[in-house]
């Protein structure tokens, strides 16, 4: 029975977890409550699991100090939605007790789960139970009482496996909206999942290789994309140099791998060096003046493959070229919005908005995503419009990760971003700007038709997978077959005496035709108000509607 885990133990145990819910992210996608095609809880908690093991993957050895630096860090900047956020800060409080041991024990392990509890209740201004933090703080209460009876962790993670999936079972009957679903909480699920792989790779039960695609930025081009202009240095090594070993031959060792990274630390920067991997397959990235030997070496191993060598120098110039340009058209003020769609994008462009995130419902960006939005601002105040609040927390988390003075407008819809656009003012303060923003925001609203992926009972509406549905302030309000009169029945739900405006955002599987005819209905049926439909190009809603 192993009653400690060291560095590598962990490493394996972290690979395993993110490949046990990258397996089961549909699933718990599947369990969202509402049946709107719009559930990405398990997508967002791996792509945050995802950019945290990438992140630790880089390290080039096993001490625990480095891969917890490397693992919160990962979670951190790749952090997605809601859930992504909230699992961040799981992660950065387990990693910050976990970073000043060299083995971990199973009273090691259960101090770090209630520090992790900590911080990711801090996450959220109005914590609710019944959610992935209830899983996480009953694992963690119970990991206490576990590691005092059992210094073994085959003991210790079968008493708090057990009780994890205890209290996700009781999740609906803490939320009343889990209970009428009939299913438990997508996030709790999640939770668990990560647990039930870090168990796997302790127990060596799995193959859990893990393989970062070309998509995934390193450490590396994280810090590229997020240099700050002013602390630009002359380049002392010209190539960023990365490729993979594969195809290794018979005769290479563990310590040929070892000879390899002296080798390129007397070529190259030894700070930027990362040689990872096994005798099936290593990673290099180094910094050289002399690409050339670098790939030399390596051939001796093996064959190169994904071969990708990077002028920084030019790099550097193109950054210095930015920053002259940056100091040149400095604003007192910028703007941000997280939109989809083509049309919704100009409109935003049109109000000034500086630069669109694409993303929103299904497509959540990350800390890391909005913070370069936030870095290519010529201003150094920025007000972020999320639109989505999926998205509020991650833009929160974004103020820790830049230096410019970041606002963000509590926007959970399309119509009350550009309505908080259209609130800014350059004679302001950026005080009175954001007042009048989020002031603005309470006086549009919102709704959205879209179609339901689920046969259930909800808000008082019986429906079969296909119906059309119309959504008001989060609930359903209107049910049809068809797209058109779904969306008449939620205007009329939504109007009032007051309302003077009515805008409709066409989805991108709405047809011109479909939109114009729409145009013609409303504005025979609401003569007294301005009518304005338009393509929005947005996925998933066949219509956002701002009633003014």
């Amino acid at each position: 029975m192993q009653k400690n885990i060291d560095g590598a133990t962990f490493r394996k145990m972290i690979i395993a977890a993110n490949n046990y819910l990258d397996s089961n992210q549909k699933y718990i996608d599947s369990l969202n409550v509402y049946p709107v095609p719009d559930g990405d809880t398990g997508k967002n908690m791996f792509l945050t699991f995802k950019a945290a093991t990438t992140e630790l993957n880089n390290c080039v050895n096993n001490n625990m100090d480095s891969l917890n630096e490397a693992f919160s860090k990962g979670a951190v900047r790749g952090a997605r939605g809601n859930s992504g956020v909230i699992l961040s800060q799981m992660i950065r409080g387990m990693s910050a007790e976990l970073i000043k041991e060299s083995e971990i024990t199973t009273k090691i392990f259960a101090r770090a789960m209630k520090n992790g509890t900590a911080l990711a209740y801090k996450a959220v201004t109005t914590p609710r139970e019944g959610t992935m933090l209830t899983v996480f703080r009953v694992m963690g209460e119970m990991a206490e009482g576990a590691a005092k009876k059992h210094s073994d962790f085959d003991g210790f993670f079968d008493v708090i496996l057990k009780e994890g999936d205890a209290i996700l079972k009781q999740t609906p009957e803490m939320l009343p909206a889990l209970k009428a679903a009939g299913v438990v909480d997508a996030g709790g699920l999640g939770v668990l999942t990560i647990f039930i792989g870090l168990y796997k790779g302790f127990n060596n039960d799995e193959d859990y290789e893990f393989k970062p695609d070309e998509n995934t930025k390193s450490i590396e081009t994280n810090e590229m994309f997020h240099v700050n202009f002013a602390d630009l240095a002359e380049i002392n090594f010209a190539y960023c140099t990365e490729f993979f070993i594969v195809a290794l031959n018979k005769k290479t060792t563990l310590s040929d791998i070892d000879k390899l990274r002296e080798r390129l630390i007397e070529v190259g920067d030894k700070e930027c060096l990362i040689v990872v991997g096994d005798l099936t397959e290593i990673k290099v990235h180094v910094h050289t003046n002399f690409p050339y030997k670098a790939m030399e070496y390596a051939m001796e191993l093996g064959e190169l493959d994904q071969i990708k060598i990077e002028n920084m120098i030019a790099q550097n110039r193109e950054l210095k070229r930015q920053q002259q340009q940056a100091n040149n058209e400095q604003k007192p003020m910028g703007m941000v919005a997280i939109a989809s769609g083509d049309g919704i994008a100009a409109v935003f462009g049109d109000l000034g908005v500086d630069e669109i995130i694409a993303g929103g419902q299904t497509m959540n960006p990350s800390a890391d995503d909005i913070v370069s939005a936030i870095e290519k601002v010529p201003s150094n105040v920025v007000f972020v419009f999320p639109n989505n609040k999926n998205i509020i927390l991650a833009a929160e988390q974004a103020k820790n990760l830049t230096k410019k003075m970041l606002y963000v407008v509590p926007t959970v819809s399309i119509p009350e971003g550009i309505a908080g656009a259209l609130a800014y003012s350059p004679d302001g303060t950026a005080e009175e700007n954001f007042e009048a923003m989020c002031l603005a925001r309470e006086n549009v609203k919102s709704g959205a038709v879209t179609h339901a992926v689920r046969k259930t009972h909800v808000d008082g509406f019986d429906l079969n997978v296909g119906d059309i549905i119309g959504l008001n302030g989060g609930k359903i309000a209107s049910k049809d077959l068809l797209v058109t009169d779904a969306t008449l029945k939620l205007i009329e739900k939504m109007m009032n005496d007051d309302i003077v405006n009515i805008t409709c955002f066409a989805g991108s599987d709405v047809s011109q035709q479909d939109y114009n005819d729409m145009q013609k209905k409303l504005s025979a049926k609401y003569p007294d108000c301005e009518v304005t439909v338009i393509p929005g190009g947005q996925p998933v809603y066949y219509y956002l509607i701002s009633l003014e």
